[in-house]
């Protein structure tokens, strides 16, 4: 019987889809939650369908009522996360003149502000534990900028800083908190922008970052990868 419980945001499309699939098979309970209830309902019985003990809980990551209340609904449902996954985000690549203020509030809501609320509500219990991981998924634009990514590179060089930070200060009461950083994955927040071309075949797949996590959250608590970038082998 699995023991240890996962949260992972964004969860029902792209890296979050698979990386809650993936703990689930790796033995975790999976709490998963995104902002479309219908969708989280059917990830949610996907999982079950696998034997995954499973709980689902739609909210806006961004909004701190609804964040409280989602941690709070899947906490009671599989008990404290002793995994959190911060994958929910968004990608609106646009030349700067054509970036909307409500394009650059969206993008920090989602790739940031969530960070903040998601990782609160867990990490008391993390604390009184001297145990748990927090994974969050930035990206190589976290290193890099590219041409239409102000706002998303902004969001995910923050992301970078918060886990170097938040790693720093409670390392020492046995969390751990990693920062995945993929390049291209093929998933439809990328198919979705007309700036960026990749080619499908040679880019990432989800399966391959949420492996990565799974790996990551699976070391012997005493190690502690803290940042991991995960590139495809010939782009």
């Amino acid at each position: 019987m699995p023991t240890n419980t996962a949260l992972v945001t964004g969860a029902t499309q792209g890296i979050g889809r698979a990386t809650a699939l993936a703990l689930g098979r790796a033995g975790y309970r999976v709490g998963v939650c995104a902002r479309t209830a219908k969708a989280v309902d059917a990830l949610v019985a996907e999982l079950e369908q696998e034997g995954i003990e499973a709980a689902g809980a739609a909210a806006d990551v961004g909004d701190p009522a609804q964040v409280g209340r989602a941690v709070g609904a899947l906490t009671d449902a599989l008990g404290e996360a002793q995994v959190a996954v911060n994958n929910a985000g968004v990608l609106i690549a646009r030349p700067f003149e054509e970036l909307t203020l409500e394009d650059w509030d969206r993008t920090m809501a989602t790739n940031l502000r969530s960070l903040y609320l998601v990782t609160r509500a867990v990490l008391p219990a993390m604390r009184l534990r001297r145990e748990g991981t927090i994974v969050n998924v930035a990206s190589l634009a976290g290193r890099n900028g590219f041409v239409g990514g102000t706002a998303y590179s902004a969001s995910k060089h923050a992301v970078l800083g918060f886990g170097r930070s938040l790693m720093l200060e409670v390392r020492k009461h046995g969390i751990r908190v990693v920062t995945i950083c993929p390049g291209s994955v093929d998933t439809g927040m990328l198919r979705d922008q007309p700036m960026l071309k990749s080619d499908p075949e040679r880019i990432l797949r989800p399966e391959d970052v949420a492996d990565t996590i799974v790996h990551a959250v699976q070391l012997p608590g005493r190690a502690l990868v803290s940042e991991l970038d995960v590139r495809p082998t010939n782009p």
